[in-house]
């Protein structure tokens, strides 16, 4: 070795010399396929990809021979970085910038290496008409049969073969091409959806081609479409019996078996035989199917499925067409062409117009508006589609004159398609009613499991209850014991029963199978004799002898069986014959709603072993824990006689049962802990197996025998790279060396390393000789990793590109797929869905603070989170602007003229030698370019929306699959480099392969209503990636032509464009394909039927879903290949998928999930907390699941087998509001198809979280409202019904049962409130004491026993606190186990020491607050949440509208009850509930960005008074009463919607009125019975006479004291407001007139201010009344707001109206002129209504007034603490105090301004707190002192 070498081997850190300046002229796109090259070696030796590799055979330096003059020569370190060079002279994700915006997009054309294969450029020859000849039969004839046909073969038979080059065979492309042809002229097809779906049928069929035989690939093809046994359609075939008649030639034959009972038909097994006898015609039919036969299928199924636009979420509803449009084909007419579009208008609109219409009505005007219906009067796409499961619902199909479809010959069938009349075919086959009993049928059994242990385990320690106080006869009463016990069984029995009869209101009688509902229903009321009749015996007739014990073991052992039967087996399933799978009567609900996919038998026991010890611990811990432990307050409680107890009205009734009630909801407590608990075992042991399996599949840094670093070469060449395939000659070293550097190379490009760890990274090749030979030397990072003595620098530590290596090594261990060849690899999409995200940011954006108060710009924000990678971005734009210098200053051909010579003398050395000044560069450091020229501005703005969440950041990430394939495929083909082609030709061949491989759709709904520069920034896109696929909605209007009926002729059209259509002169582009719609294709929410639009535009067999706010790496899509091998069907074989033993088939793929990496969970702690929510749901939960047969689909980055999804309704479902969650409905629906649903490890994805308060509760509650529609949906049915235990069980508690559990959490926040409530009543007027243990009851000296119930709220706290913090568990444990346990513990404090908790109990009530307003008021729609960074502070009136009637009420009403019950049973423990009550009331401002700033908080005060009293005189959009009116709105609804283009997503929400029957249970009755348990609260504690405690109260204070209280201030406040409403007709038309506005203003200020004094002057009545105790006057105002919630919500619901859409009506109040102001006829009732409304107003004005304040009394002190903001930011926004956000820059004037605003609103909001406690505190000194 010769000494340089030695020299270079010892430094392997040396510095690469500054690369040279680049021509632009010859830049190009970033390709590591083509920019990172590292010779091939030549070598003999073979090379398994298997084997072992020895590490010195890996590490030592491998000679190279190379000749100087190659193109790939590499003769210095110094050509390693021309990458680095060609970062600032090519794209990547920075796009070259040229001197303007014009020569950039010019420079951008010429990336563009080849022509676009089709830009609305009809094939030579076709015509809508222009195919006149024969058509082709079944058996394809010669071209020259059609002359047409045959001029088109001849044309375009070059394009052919050029366009699917796997696809070689017969029939030939051309051949298909006819075939298409044909089904259009026939069927009227339109010709851009032909063009489309030929191509799509030749890309599936050369991906197909590309890894199997080509006869293969086409039955292969056809079996999954038509013919196989998973393909849909054949599944349908036999479900709908059309077999019968095919077979028997009847049109009635189908119907007969189906309305046959089963004693009619016979055995059932002659059904079954006949079914087999039928499976095995089809099949030998479809395996002697010509190949022309199966094309033509296959074109007419994709023709068909291409056109009906919203009828593709009805899969069978395209079978039916497809039946009779193939039945149709052999019997049409030769010489008849069908004109363009009459497919469209006869067979698809009438369906699309009847669904449309379901929810919309048409306008005068021609638009359309929602109807007023909830989800269970809208016949919707599920209904529509489950008319066609059953024959009997086919043979109602009914034509226009009476005559019924099926009657027809088949061959008829469809030309009678346009004469259905479909209204009356379709109907509700499951009504989606708003109500909570979906939750008592669908979750029966998770009811008897808990329920009915509980019964057992009370019941069991509750002898006190039911055996006889004398204790030598109680032990005599073992069979009572037992037989009290075994009630559990009729318990089970009662709730299997009510869930059965619930099924009644949702299941439609005339639904198949209704009657086995009704035998199900006569067993159940058997059973229930069976369990509950021994106890009558028991109990009243025999409680002590033998034959009583011995009923009661029979009776426990029956309760036992029935209690484990009903728990286990599905209710669908209860007392139904063993019906085997493939019987007639049962076959289309097995097919389509039970067709689970079975899980493999180690899978199926870990699933049995998981539920297995989640229920072992719950069980033996509830018992002991909670069960046990309250025996001795049950009997204290039970036991317990109040005495001297009595009230004037209500008599001793209260004071004799108060313990019993107590006991009641101390009881209701327990088993509300009792199902908390349930959930708290299942996270810990779902935890638990999850970490083990992380162990299990390599992924944890804990299991150090995986060498993860050292032998990461040869797993990149084993697993990465198709080394089976690979030329055993070529070095596996060379070859992951280019596949190391490109990685490398990119994460330099994003700027992620700097050129010191590039040098440090990279393989190096180093001359050894003078003939050219080199040796590759490896970075010796691979070694280093693992020896922590080695304290080399190859990365930022904690950075991003540290993340990205310590994946992809890790990624690598895991078992994975073996990659195919690249040409053999199957095709793919990535699909995006765009409605309004943001696409690049723009100038302003980044560099101009939002609004005043934001205090920073978005620039400066992601400088300070990204310091290093804007070092090096700043270093890369000054390398640029030195090159722009210089080649200004040198001519094109590199000389200097003398003016450019004296201009280069005059700056010296200045770019050459680096000699700038601090000063002249400062404009780099802050805003990243001196000039504001639009190159060099650009690359700012690319650099800024790169860090945050956009669409350009999405595109660019996915584009890296380009990247990979084409360095994949360069890679492992030798010739690639071994023949002659130059580099042009070379990028050519990588691009036509990375393009058959892969297309990038983006579904951009709005492109043709964007923004000028929303459109310019899509323009510069598509010119930088030209094969980037658009699909958009056209909606074309002629108002020429004006129907009287329908209006303003619209058409809608989905469009595709992509970067090689032309652009016309208008500046639009020519489309590729333009399809016309039915309609408007926006039905629903927006985003599925966004996805169905664009989804006749993929391409290839598989497809990804992804957000538009997500990322990808060049690393993770070198796994590309990896991931796709997980459908299992990859590697082709030459077995036929008709052959006879193809019946027994694997479940097929559906959907593969993968990992996502939230890459904003540094910015702050509430982005780390949404971070970690996704990362222990869609990581740690996931790999469990997916285990045990509980995945789902969840929208992103999953990745589809799109031929199973398509076929079966596609990727998500679209009913407006019911599907508002519409991922999961396509994950449920492949499920309950039978397709299988992976997770994998080894593969993710970056993804974006929200970052603020608001958008992450936002989020919160549009995933919260969507459960609420979920659990009303058909599919929870379903699966709830049908499912075995364990994936019952594993389903309920990774999806419902999470947020149920939030609804139980919640709950037992409350519950535990009112028993404190109820023990505080006790505890205030009863003495208690402590007896001995055995002390039971009341003490001799008058005490009560009450210490083993306080030690029992004290257990109570704790459940409650450990199942809180439980929550935590998970992502501890999973960053423990990825990323060590100091990196857990320090994310974990950062999350307490943030405040952490506070936001979780927040997000709690959120969660809970949404699903029951949901399941109340519906109104379930999308919520722009909001994606960008949270550094703008909320005005205090914006937070408090928004998030006070969720949750703030909610938590001042606990701290009321919980200050009462602090005063009076007084224990430690329930300092946890006051940090409860704390978080639901002010974390909203905790989280708040500069919330503590003392002039914002002051200028808040301001704000917030305004914010209570504006919109009175005019209208305001954010007021208080406009908030006041949104709250009321969604009880009464609105009158006169026009809810506008319903495609307009941005709509404002339009509530319809609640219907009472909905709206009684939660707004009625539950305030009736808080009411009632305050007023027995509050009656109980004066049932006693103070003064004679020995004698009972007599006068009747307590009843009537509430009710003075309670109705006294709404009566005074009705009198004032008809006082003033006198006043403001009097005087409000002069005083327009004068005082314009503010007279309204000035009325409502008054009659505000009087409601807030009239409401203190009763407390301080109640505070004089209670003889001045504080505790007394708290408890009476609970009560007293209990009454006075009743009274407004009754007037609310029951007398109220619809409200008003515009706040008129208000207006007219405050001033007094109803005049003119369009009110019409309301204007004589309105007044009335008005005044109903101001009454109610009055009241909740004071609530608002009060709780505001006592907010701002709160946080005032906090403001005063110096410092206070920069520790506030610091929790935050985790930045440290050097890198705090400055202080906003104000004016002298400003400043002085607001230093009077402070000064005034800070001494009244001073005086005011003073005044404030004054009214509580003095009456407390001195009340008792004064003598009345």
């Amino acid at each position: 070795m010769s000494k340089e070498t030695a020299n270079d081997k010892t430094k392997p850190e040396e510095e690469p010399t500054t690369p040279s300046a680049t021509d632009s002229s010859t830049s190009r796109a970033f390709d590591p396929a083509t920019t990172t090259k590292v010779p091939e070696e030549r070598s003999e030796a073979s090379c398994d990809p298997h084997e072992d590799y020895d590490s010195d055979y890996w590490q030592q330096d491998s000679t190279v021979s190379m000749q100087s003059g190659s193109r790939y020569a590499m003769s210095s370190n110094a050509d390693l970085y021309d990458h680095a060079r060609e970062d600032l002279h090519s794209s990547g994700r920075y796009l070259r910038c040229a001197p303007s915006t014009e020569s950039l997009l010019a420079l951008l054309e010429a990336k563009r290496f080849r022509t676009p294969r089709e830009c609305m450029q009809n094939v030579p020859g076709i015509s809508p008409t222009s195919t006149k000849g024969e058509p082709f039969s079944s058996e394809l004839p010669p071209l020259s049969e059609s002359t047409s046909n045959a001029t088109l073969v001849a044309e375009t038979t070059e394009s052919f073969s050029t366009d699917y080059p796997a696809w070689i065979g017969l029939p030939s492309a051309p051949h298909i091409h006819g075939i298409f042809v044909q089904l259009k002229n026939v069927y009227g097809f339109q010709q851009d959806s032909m063009r489309n779906m030929y191509d799509h049928l030749m890309v599936m069929l050369d991906s197909r081609a590309s890894r199997m035989s080509l006869n293969s690939a086409l039955l292969t093809l056809h079996a999954d479409y038509i013919g196989g046994p998973n393909a849909n359609y054949r599944k349908w075939y036999f479900a709908a019996q059309l077999d019968l008649d095919d077979a028997v030639g009847s049109q009635h034959a189908a119907t007969r078996v189906a309305e046959e009972t089963c004693d009619e038909l016979g055995d059932d097994s002659e059904l079954i035989e006949e079914l087999k006898d039928a499976e095995e015609g089809w099949r030998l039919m479809m395996e002697r199917m010509p190949d022309s036969e199966r094309v033509r299928q296959l074109a007419l199924w994709l023709l068909i499925w291409a056109e009906a636009s919203m009828i593709r979420f009805c899969p069978e509803a395209l079978c039916y067409i497809f039946k009779l449009a193939d039945d149709h084909w052999h019997a049409r007419a030769k010489d008849v062409t069908a004109p363009e579009g009459e497919f469209l208008d006869s067979v698809i609109v009438p369906l699309y117009t009847f669904i449309r219409d379901q929810a919309y009505r048409q306008t005068p005007d021609g638009s359309y508006i929602k109807r007023e219906r909830d989800h269970a009067s809208i016949i919707g796409y599920d209904d529509v589609n489950q008319l066609f499961w059953y024959p009997e619902a086919i043979a109602r199909l009914r034509l226009k004159d009476g005559n019924r479809l099926i009657d027809l010959p088949s061959s008829q069938r469809y030309q009678a398609l346009p004469r259905v009349d479909w209204p009356k075919a379709f109907q509700k086959t499951f009504k989606e009613k708003r109500s909570w009993m979906h939750l008592a049928i669908n979750f029966t059994r998770i009811w008897i499991i808990h329920i009915v242990p509980f019964w057992y385990y009370i019941s069991a320690n509750a002898t006190s209850l039911y055996l006889s106080s004398d204790k030598a006869i109680a032990s005599k009463e073992l069979g009572v014991k037992l037989s009290v016990v075994a009630l559990g069984g009729a318990l089970a029995t009662l709730l299997m029963t009510i869930g059965s009869f619930a099924e009644y209101l949702y299941v439609p009688m005339t639904w198949h199978g209704a009657r086995l509902l009704t035998r199900r229903v006569l067993l159940l009321l058997i059973i229930f004799v069976f369990n509950a009749g021994p106890s009558v015996y028991c109990i009243y007739f025999d409680r002590t002898s033998q034959l009583s014990v011995a009923v009661g073991v029979l009776q426990l052992l029956i309760s036992l069986c029935t209690s484990i039967s009903f728990a286990i087996i599905p209710q669908a399933q209860l007392f139904v014959h063993h019906i085997q799978s493939d019987s007639r009567k049962t076959l289309a609900n097995q097919t389509f709603t039970a067709n689970f996919p079975h899980l493999k038998r180690m899978d199926r026991l870990l699933s049995i072993g998981l539920w297995f010890c989640v229920f072992s611990c719950k069980l033996i811990e509830s018992y002991f824990f909670l069960a046990l432990s309250f025996k001795d307050p049950l009997e204290i409680m039970s036991q317990m006689t109040i005495q001297n107890c009595e009230d004037s009205i209500i008599g001793s009734a209260l004071c004799t049962h108060m313990p019993n009630i107590t006991l009641g909801f101390m009881l209701l407590m327990e088993l509300i802990l009792f199902f908390l608990d349930t959930y708290l075992w299942y996270v810990i042991w779902n935890t638990i197996f999850s970490v083990a399996r992380s162990f299990y599949l390599g992924i944890s840094i804990w299991t150090p025998w995986r060498n993860i670093f050292s032998r990461l070469p040869k797993r990149i060449y084993a697993k990465v790279l198709a080394a089976s395939e690979i030329d055993g000659r070529r070095k596996p070293k060379v070859l992951c060396s280019q596949i190391w550097n490109a990685i490398v190379v990119s994460m330099y490009r994003e700027h992620l390393l700097s050129t010191d760890h590039v040098a440090r990274l990279l393989f190096h090749q180093i001359p050894v000789t003078d003939d050219g030979k080199h040796i590759l030397r490896s970075p010796t990072f691979f070694q280093t990793q693992e020896d922590a003595a080695f304290k080399t620098e190859y990365y930022p530590k904690q950075s991003e590109a540290e993340r990205r290596m310590q994946f992809f090594a890790h990624s690598l261990t895991t078992p994975m797929p073996e990659p195919l060849p690249v040409p053999n690899m199957p095709t793919f999409t990535v699909m995006t869905p765009h409605f309004s995200e943001k696409i690049i940011l723009s100038l302003r954006e980044i560099i101009r603070e939002e609004d005043n108060s934001t205090r920073i710009t978005l620039l400066e924000y992601l400088k300070q989170l990204h310091a290093f990678e804007w070092d090096n971005f700043v270093k890369d734009t000054k390398v640029l602007a030195d090159e722009k210098l210089l080649s200004d200053l040198l001519g094109e051909d590199g000389t200097q003229s003398e003016t450019k010579s004296s201009s280069m003398s005059s700056v010296g050395t200045l770019p050459l030698n680096s000699q700038r000044s601090k000063v002249d560069d400062l404009p780099f450091y802050c805003v990243g370019f001196k000039s504001s020229a639009p190159e060099n501005t650009l690359r700012t703005r690319i650099w800024a929306s790169l860090r945050s969440q956009t669409l350009y950041r999405t595109i660019t990430g996915f584009m890296n699959y380009q990247n990979a394939i084409k360095l994949l495929y360069r890679v492992e083909n030798a010739h690639l480099l071994s023949t002659k082609m130059n580099v042009e030709q070379l990028e050519d061949e990588l691009n036509q392969m990375s393009d058959r491989k892969f297309r990038f759709l983006l579904a951009m709904q709005r492109y043709k209503e964007m923004s000028k520069d929303d459109r310019e920034n899509v323009d510069f896109i598509l010119n930088a990636y030209p094969n980037l696929q658009i699909a958009y909605i056209e909606k074309e209007t002629d108002l020429n032509q004006v129907d009287k009926e329908k209006g303003i002729s619209t058409r809608y059209y989905s469009v595709l464009i992509d970067g090689y259509c032309p652009i016309q002169a208008d500046g639009q582009r020519t489309p590729k394909y333009r399809v016309r719609l039915p309609g408007n294709p926006i039905l629903g929410d927006g985003k599925s039927d966004n996805q169905n639009n664009a989804l006749i535009f993929y391409r290839g067999e598989y497809l990804q879903l992804i957000d538009a706010n997500q990322d990808n790496y060049l690393e993770e899509c070198l796994k590309i290949r990896n991931v796709l091998g997980e459908f299992e069907n990859l590697h082709g074989t030459d077995k036929s998928p008709y052959t006879a033993d193809s019946e027994s088939v694997a479940a097929p793929v559906a959907i593969v999930g993968a990992r996502e990496y939230i890459f904003s969970e540094n910015v702050g702690v509430l982005g780390d907390v949404a971070a970690g929510k996704e990362q222990t749901f869609g990581t740690l939960t996931q790999r469990i699941n997916a285990t045990i047969g509980g995945k789902l689909h969840y929208g992103h980055p999953d990745f589809l087998n799109a031929v199973f999804m398509t076929t079966r309704g596609g990727v998500s479902k679209a009913q407006k509001g019911l599907h508002l969650n519409e991922d999961i409905y396509a994950g449920m629906n492949a499920f309950e198809r039978g397709g299988r649903i992976k997770h994998i490890e080894y593969y993710q994805c970056g993804k974006g979280r929200d970052l603020g308060f608001g958008s992450v509760l936002n989020f919160a509650t549009k995933i919260g409202t969507g459960m609420g529609e979920q659990m009303l949906s058909r599919e929870y049915y379903y699966l709830g019904t049908q499912l075995p235990l364990d994936r019952f069980l594993t389903f309920y508690y990774a999806h419902p049962g999470f947020h149920i559990n939030n609804i139980f959490i919640m709950l037992s926040v409350h519950m535990f409130m009112l028993v404190l409530l109820f023990l505080g009543a006790l505890g205030q007027p009863l003495t208690v004491c402590e007896t001995d243990n055995d002390g039971i009851g009341n003490h001799p000296d008058g005490c009560y026993n009450l210490m083993a119930v306080l030690s029992w709220l004290k257990r109570v706290v704790i459940s409650i606190f450990v199942i809180f913090f439980a929550s935590f568990l998970p992502l501890f444990l999973q960053e423990f186990t990825e990323r060590g346990f100091l990196r857990a513990i320090t994310r974990f404090c950062k999350h307490i020491l943030s405040f952490s908790p506070f936001f979780e109990i927040f997000a709690t009530q959120t969660y809970a607050h949404s699903i029951l307003s949901n399941l109340s008021f519906g109104g379930a729609r999308y919520i722009a949440t909001g994606r960008g960074f949270a550094i703008s502070r909320l005005p205090f009136s914006t937070l408090y509208s928004r998030f006070a009637d969720s949750s703030m009420y909610t938590g001042a009403r606990s701290a009321l009850i919980l200050l009462f019950g602090s005063l009076v049973v007084w224990v430690p423990h329930l300092a946890y509930f006051w940090i409860t009550t704390i978080a639901l009331v002010l974390s909203p401002f905790l989280f708040n960005p500069h919330q503590f700033s003392l002039s914002n908080f002051l200028l808040d005060y301001r704000d917030f008074l305004r914010w209570l009293s504006r919109g009175n005189g005019k209208s305001h959009a954010n007021s208080w009463i406009g908030y006041c009116r949104f709250i009321r709105m969604r009880t009464t609804g609105v009158k006169s919607k026009q809810l506008g283009n319903p495609s307009e997503i941005s709509n404002p929400p339009k509530q319809p009125r609640a219907q009472f029957t909905v709206v009684f249970f939660s707004e009625i009755f539950m305030p009736f019975c808080i009411a009632v348990i305050s007023m027995m609260a509050y009656l109980f504690t004066h049932s006693f006479d103070a003064s004679h405690p020995e004698q009972p109260i007599r006068q009747p204070q307590g009843l009537i004291r509430i009710g003075i209280i309670a109705v006294g201030p709404i009566i005074l406040n009705a009198s004032v407001l008809i006082g003033l409403f006198v006043v403001s007709l009097l005087l409000g038309s002069p005083a327009a007139y004068c005082c314009r506005v503010k007279f309204g203003a000035t009325i409502a200020s008054v009659a505000h201010g009087w409601a807030v004094v009239n409401f203190f002057a009763f407390v301080e009545l109640l505070y004089y009344l209670e003889n001045w105790h504080f505790s007394s006057v708290i408890l009476g105002m609970i009560a007293v707001d209990a009454v006075q919630k009743l009274i407004f919500k009754v007037i609310t619901v029951c007398f109220l109206t619809r409200e008003l859409q515009q706040d008129q009506s208000n207006l007219s109040w405050w001033t007094g002129r109803w005049y003119g102001r369009g009110l019409g006829k309301y204007a004589f009732s309105q007044p009335l209504r008005e005044f109903v409304c101001k009454v109610v107003e009055m009241s909740l004005f004071t609530t608002d007034c009060i709780l505001g304040h006592v907010i701002f009394f709160a946080l005032f002190p906090l403001c005063l603490i110096p410092g206070i903001d920069k520790w506030h930011s610091l929790i935050l926004f985790w930045l440290r105090p050097s890198q705090q956000i400055r202080p906003p820059i104000f004016s002298a004037s400003q400043r002085k301004r607001r230093r009077r605003i402070c000064i005034i609103y800070g001494c009244l909001l001073t005086c005011l707190m003073l005044i404030f406690v004054a009214l509580f505190a003095v009456p407390a000194i001195l009340g008792p002192t004064m003598p009345f």
